[in-house]
């Protein structure tokens, strides 16, 4: 079993999400992302590891050998209304707290990831899963936050290059898209929907079916897109 996925995310007219770059600028529609979010109701979000690494306060674990931890499932909270989930598969974020914005950190990682990283995480009461040897296994990252936290309905919500992953991979269920009345234009920027390899072919999309089409104020249009693969 896996949740049902939802990628939200909010853009700009030509597919932008650093809203700092928006023009014109301090458009309202930027603030759209989190009302929506809470509107959109998940039991969890899920972000990359660049997205998650925004949040750390923290710059690095301490790397003094520790004692060998099982890679199993290890978990401070399996009570919350909902969890913020984290990509980052060889343990390259140090936390220095335990929630975002009140929801409880679940990591996941690959069974490469050093003890003292687990330590590190355990110390910081983040908890964490296993989901791949070397390189993540985003299918069995769904069915373990599933099975171990109850997770019915996730919110994926970025960056770009996560967003593409599971695109690719046939795992979004829904298309949550706001699009703001302002443009990037500039070069560099990520997209709602990117990847991080070059030869990265297009998605196994065969068809997206409009749910819903609503003007926001301020003059955003929010989309939603339920998704169907072959």
């Amino acid at each position: 079993m896996k949740p049902h996925v939802i990628c939200h995310m909010v853009a700009s007219a030509d597919g932008r999400i650093w809203s700092s770059r928006w023009r014109p600028a301090n458009t309202p529609a930027a603030k759209l992302f989190e009302p929506l979010h809470e509107q959109l109701a998940g039991d969890a979000w899920l972000v990359g590891r660049v997205t998650g690494r925004e949040f750390a306060k923290r710059e690095a674990y301490p790397t003094d050998p520790v004692a060998r931890l099982p890679r199993e499932p290890w978990f401070a909270r399996r009570d919350a209304a909902a969890y913020g989930i984290v990509l980052d598969a060889h343990g390259k974020i140090a936390w220095g707290r335990s929630d975002i914005g009140g929801d409880p950190i679940v990591v996941v990682l690959t069974e490469a990831v050093s003890d003292a990283h687990l330590a590190g995480l355990r110390a910081d009461n983040v908890s964490y899963v296993f989901a791949g040897k070397q390189a993540l296994d985003l299918g069995l990252t769904l069915e373990i936050v599933n099975r171990e936290l109850g997770v019915k309905r996730l919110l994926l919500e970025g960056g770009g290059i996560a967003n593409g992953e599971f695109l690719r991979a046939g795992l979004v269920d829904e298309i949550s898209l706001v699009i703001a009345p302002a443009i990037d234009g500039a070069r560099g920027g990520p997209h709602v929907y990117d990847s991080a390899d070059q030869t990265a072919g297009p998605p196994p999309l065969t068809a997206m079916m409009l749910q819903q089409c609503q003007v926001l104020d301020g003059g955003a249009v929010w989309l939603r897109y339920t998704l169907a693969y072959g």
